[in-house]
This record gives C-alpha cells, structure tokens and sequence, in this order.
C-alpha cells in the first residue's frame, strides 16, 4: 500500500526532500499500488508519476492544486473523474487503461495535452465531451475502435487542435481520401498521424478540394515554381554580395597600384602577386612572354662533333699515380689474361705460348692492374716490358728460317681459332675451310653457286 513510510523511502531512494511539500516531482511507477492515498503531504507536486500500477480510480488528489502533469498509463482505470480541483493540470496521461467514455474533462480549463490511445472508444457519443474542451492542441485517439466518420464534426468543434493522432481505428478506412479530408476540415492541423501537414500540404488539400486532382497538380507546380524562384533568388543574391566583394577589392588594388606607379618604389610587381587570379591572369597577358624556343636556339654545345687522333692526349705525359689505388674497384683474384691464338702450331709454338702466358703472369703481379682498367693510359716502358718475350720469340724464329719450314710443313691437329684472317685470292686457288672434312667434300658456305667469304 501507499503509505507515508513507504512514501517517504522512495524520495529517499530517488534522493528527493524528506519534507513532502518541498518535492514537486514524485516518482510511484512500477511499484504494483492498487490506491491513491496519503498525498496530502505533497502539495508542491507539479508532476506525479503513477504508471504501470495496478490502480482502479483516480481518486484522493484533492490536495495537489499546483499539479501540471499527471501520468496514469498502464493501470485498471475504467472512468474518468475526480480531476475538478486540479485546476492547473495541463498533460494527462490515460492510455492504456478500460475507459469507455470521455467524460468530466470540462472543469480543466488549461488542459492541453490529452492521451487516450489503447482504450474502448467506440462510438461518436464517446468522445463527443471533446467538444465542450476548447483548450486541448494535442489528441490522441489512436489503437481505439472508433468507426463513424461522423467522429470528423467533433475533432472540427475543437478550434486549437494542432496534433491528431487517429491511427489505429477503422474510421480511417470509412474516410475518402482520409488526410486531405482531415487537412481540409481540421484548419489548424499541422501534424496527423506519423507526418506533419506542410502550408504546402494544405494548400494543395484546399484546391483538390475545390477543383479535383488537376487543381491540385496546378496548385503542386505552383509550389515548386515558387521554391525554387526562392532558391534561384537566394543563389543569385549571394553571388551579387561575392561579385560586389571582389570589384571593390579589385578597385582597391588598382589604387594601389596607380599610387605604386606614381611614387615610382617598384611595389607594383608585389601587388600584384596579391590580386586574385583571374585579375592576375589579365594583367600578365599583356606582357610579353619570352620565347623559350629562341632561347633553346641560341644555346649551342660546347662539345665537338668529331674526335680525331692528333687531339688525343699523349700517353707519355700522363701520371700512372694520379689515380685511385686498384684495391678500391679490382678485385685481386681476376686478373687479365691474353692468349695468342695462330692458325699454323706446332709444339714450339705451344712451348712458346705457356712460356708467354707464365712470363705475363709472372710480369702482372710486377705490374698494377689498374692500368688494364683504362687501357689508353698504359705507360710506355711497363708496355715495352710486357711485350718484349713475344718480339723476342718472333726474331728468334726469322733467324732459323728452316726450322720454322719443317715444323710448318709438319701435320699438326688444326685448331679452331677466335679469328679467322679471309685471304682474297682467285676463285681457283682458294684456301680450304678448317671444319671442312677433306678437299672433295663442298664448303658448307656455298649456297645456289656462290661463295660467302
């Protein structure tokens, strides 16, 4: 039960006065009370809450005079009463509960909000006390079973109904063209059901309603007309305010400059790298611009086109220690190696090969390797040094003309060499092909009687 300790726990538990009559907010929801009892403390109340309660009546409330909001949803009510001294009530809250019939709303002459959704309206008799409550903005009337279109002569008695909520009810089906119908009837609407009714809204209601559906296309178009005029307006205004904007400072950076010019203090150029860049754009047009193709014209190479020997460098004058050590870009392992390849040998000639690559051999680790990196600058004497074996060997042979016949005259397993010297001689006397098998068997290289050399 409703008692003054259990009262007074719950606005300590909320953490609200202890004294009752300095609370003007009271929360009783979901506590299961079945009676309105022990208010009279409380009479600075300004909103009481009472939902989801097991409660039957609205009684005992006698003492909240100051009460504004009063919320009664989810309980057992079956009727309205006992709200004539609640003078300043301005929302009530009933949904939800077994009410039958509006009634005794009268004597509340600021109620404003009324509730009432999820109870047993059926009839026009049941909300017809609508009409002797002048004061009410807010209706709501829906998930009822009401049915009688006549219900719209009621709703149109109450001259400050803005909101209307009917959905829910079967008289919704029975209208014809239900929201123009109520856009129409009801002139102070401005939001039915689950959208609001626009000025728009309206006026096309008003012309469907005096001249069909192409009054109301007419009067549709001429809507859009109008927003969009009223867009194009706003659009064009704004780009007068920017172009007005932009000539004035354009005026002024001209004055600037006018003034620069006359003072002759070289500023010009700074303004006008200052101005905008379309005024910039304009005022550098007029200047010439250089021509960058007469200047790539005029640049001309330094460099020769041709290279002859006279212009080379003398080898003699070039120091070998002007350059970096070898270490830094030779490796030590890969040494240069240079084979004398001839097409007549014998075995002298293969002893005097090894003793030329074992003398080199022997004379590359005498020698830096960096001159092999940059052959053009090898210096005369190291050059003298590396090639004397093979000048000696060449004279030793011219003087023993007849050792150098016989081992000539000696078969010796032809080799394959690198480099094959082509002898021009006539066609009759033409020397033999060394992969060829023998003297009667055709050079692979004749092809339709001819002879590729």
């Amino acid at each position: 039960r409703m008692t003054k300790k259990i009262l007074r726990d719950i606005c300590k538990q909320h953490k609200l006065y202890l004294t009752p009559y300095l609370n003007d907010t009271l929360y009783l929801q979901y506590k299961g009370f079945d009676r309105l009892e022990n208010l009279e403390e409380y009479t600075g109340l300004k909103c009481l809450w009472l939902e989801c309660n097991a409660l039957t009546k609205i009684e005992n409330l006698e003492a909240l005079t100051e009460l504004r909001c009063l919320y009664l949803q989810v309980n057992l009510i079956n009727k309205i009463e006992n709200l004539e001294c609640l003078q300043k009530l301005v929302s009530l809250n009933i949904s939800n509960n077994y009410i039958k019939t509006i009634e005794n709303l009268s004597c509340l002459k600021g109620l404003q909000t009324l509730q009432i959704a999820h109870n047993k309206l059926q009839t026009v008799e049941d909300v017809q006390h609508l009409q002797e409550c002048p004061s009410i903005s807010v209706l709501d009337l829906s998930h009822n079973n009401l049915s009688d279109p006549n219900i719209i002569t009621i709703l149109e008695a109450m001259p400050n109904l803005r909101v209307l909520y009917l959905m829910g009810n079967q008289v919704i089906r029975k209208i014809a063209n239900y929201r123009k119908t109520l856009t129409v009837q009801l002139k102070q609407l401005t939001f039915l059901d689950d959208r609001p009714v626009f000025p728009k809204d309206r006026a096309c209601a008003e012309a469907w309603a005096l001249g069909g559906p192409e009054a109301e296309r007419a009067e549709k178009e001429k809507w859009e007309n109008r927003e969009r005029k009223k867009i194009q307006d706003s659009i064009d205004a704004l780009a007068a305010i920017r172009r007005r904007a932009e000539e004035e400072k354009r005026q002024k950076r001209m004055e600037e400059i006018a003034a620069s010019a006359k003072c002759g203090n070289g500023g010009v150029t700074d303004i006008l790298e200052d101005l905008p860049r379309e005024k910039a754009a304009t005022e550098k047009a007029t200047l010439p611009e250089p021509d960058e193709y007469a200047e790539r014209e005029q640049i001309k190479p330094e460099t020769q086109e041709k290279l002859y020997l006279d212009e080379l460098p003398d080898l003699e004058d070039i120091d070998v220690n002007e350059f970096p050590p070898v270490e830094s870009f030779v490796q030590k392992d890969r040494h240069p190696k240079i084979e004398i390849i001839s097409e007549i040998t014998n075995d002298s000639d293969f002893a005097l090969k090894e003793s030329n690559e074992s003398t080199f051999e022997n004379s590359v680790e005498e020698v830096p390797t960096g001159i092999f990196s940059n052959p053009c600058k090898i210096h005369k004497e190291r050059a003298k040094e590396l090639l004397r074996p093979l000048v000696e060997s060449c004279f030793a042979d011219l003087a023993n003309p007849a050792t150098y016949l016989e081992s000539k005259d000696e078969e010796a397993p032809p080799l394959k060499p690198f480099i094959q010297e082509v002898i021009t001689e006539p066609k009759h006397n033409l020397p033999l092909s060394p992969i060829g098998d023998g003297p009667d068997e055709p050079s692979s290289r004749e092809e339709n009687g001819k002879i590729a050399v």
